[in-house]
């Protein structure tokens, strides 16, 4: 039977499963589109590991993304760690005198410093969409380029040309300006990229230092135009992991391999058998204060099993999942 700790990322966009032995090798890692149903993809993709791997045994989980206190309920995480620390985590495993954390995913971004293995300060953009993974989607599927070539196709370019980048309205109509100019879409792709690449460190970089070694993870980490403008605008190396696109899921998965060795105590995992109950997520507003709190909270069998949202901790509290 294999022993794993699991690390389960749920953003935005996508949800990635990372599993890791004992001596902390990944032995299976899965990264999924969300397509709007994060329940349904993690029970989808715990399911398809579980087939692949045979039979499992979950030492420990940890969850992290947007959607980690959700994840952590319906499977019973033993660690919820935000985003920061998660992919702080993973980077600093791979390259452990990393400096800098260049971040973006599906629909939001991040920069982190780090000296001595600590994370000393860090920026996250959730507000302009310009420069995020679903941007890039979405002008690949205009111009008709599979998103998979974009960067391959910037990187031929031979001419300079300027594309806005202050937000995607701006970025969008300058590129339509630009072909309908006579620029080619190497060009404009390649404009794009350095354009969004201002962007990133106009809004994450201000008043940092990013010193070196830099690496760059996140699925838009493997746009290879985006690389190559980060290099000539900071004007040095940039590192891409090997495991670049699930960094979050593999620092979360080495945060519940330390809490297991830390406390030694059996994993609070409810089991694969539970996948295939029906969790049913709801909110509503609590107007017994000021605060009037959007409280979340997950039913699972007719039974609440979790809720959170409420500032006083009163609906929370009173809930043992």
């Amino acid at each position: 039977m294999e022993k794993v700790f699991l690390g389960i990322d749920v953003g935005s966009v996508s949800t990635n499963i990372v599993g890791l032995d004992e001596q902390g090798t990944i032995v299976i890692s899965k990264y999924l589109r969300n397509d709007g149903q994060p329940i349904q993809v993690i029970q989808d993709g715990l399911k398809s590991m579980l087939i692949e791997m045979g039979s499992l045994k979950v030492l420990g989980l940890g969850t992290t993304g947007s959607g980690r206190l959700l994840a952590g309920t319906i499977l019973g995480a033993d660690i919820v760690k935000n985003e920061i620390t998660a992919h702080a985590t993973a980077a600093i495993h791979f390259t452990p005198d990393v400096k800098t954390i260049l971040e973006i995913g599906g629909q939001d971004s991040k920069i982190i410093m780090i000296k001595n293995g600590i994370v000393t300060d860090f920026a996250m953009n959730t507000v302009c969409a310009a420069g995020t993974g679903s941007f890039l989607d979405h002008q690949a599927e205009r111009l008709k380029i599979p998103i998979e070539e974009f960067g391959d196709l910037a990187l031929t370019a031979t001419k300079k040309v300027r594309i806005a980048g202050r937000c995607t309205v701006f970025a969008e109509s300058d590129m339509i300006a630009k072909q309908q100019f006579g620029f080619s879409k190497a060009e404009i792709i390649n404009g794009l990229c350095e354009a969004l690449v201002r962007n990133y460190l106009n809004n994450l970089a201000r008043d940092k230092q990013l010193t070196a070694p830099i690496l760059f993870q996140g699925g838009v980490a493997a746009n290879k135009g985006i690389k190559a403008a980060f290099e000539r605008e900071l004007r040095t190396s940039i590192i891409i992991p090997p495991h670049y696109n699930v960094m979050g899921a593999i620092g979360a998965a080495i945060l519940a391999q330390k809490q297991f060795k830390r406390i030694n105590n059996a994993s609070k995992f409810r089991g694969f058998e539970k996948l295939l109950l029906t969790f049913i997520p709801a909110t509503f507003d609590c107007n017994d204060c000021s605060n009037c709190c959007e409280v979340i909270q997950v039913e699972q069998e007719h039974q609440i099993i979790a809720v959170w949202g409420d500032k006083c901790g009163k609906h929370s509290n009173s809930v043992i999942a």
